[in-house]
């Protein structure tokens, strides 16, 4: 009983102004899940853009947005997932037209 209480007095009689042992975050920073989800909704939305322009840069980026936000463990695990799928079926629709017409530059006119 006695060793008890001595452990109890001793954590108690911490000083005031000692550091805690979790830091509080700085005045400007974001919490990390809030950007990840971010980086999960921009892969989505570059991944869908680049279907139909600018494929070339706009699939890599999804791709490597989305893989940050999945490593960063996002809450939205689906949009990051749809932003790499996106991000890949750019890549694939520019290999298709390259091998069709030659050319990286395509139009909807034919």
């Amino acid at each position: 009983m006695a060793l008890t209480t001595a452990r109890t007095a001793s954590r108690d009689a911490r000083p005031a102004d000692a550091p805690s042992a979790s830091p509080a975050p700085a005045a400007g920073s974001r919490p990390a899940g809030r950007e990840a989800d971010g980086l999960a909704v921009a892969s989505f939305v570059l991944g869908l853009l680049g279907l139909l322009v600018m494929n070339i840069l706009l699939g890599p980026v999804a791709i490597v947005m989305a893989v940050i936000a999945l490593a960063r463990r996002t809450a939205r695990r689906g949009r990051a997932l749809l932003g790499l799928a996106l991000g890949v079926a750019d890549l694939v629709v520019l290999a298709a037209l390259v091998t069709s017409n030659g050319t990286v530059s395509w139009g909807l006119a034919g």
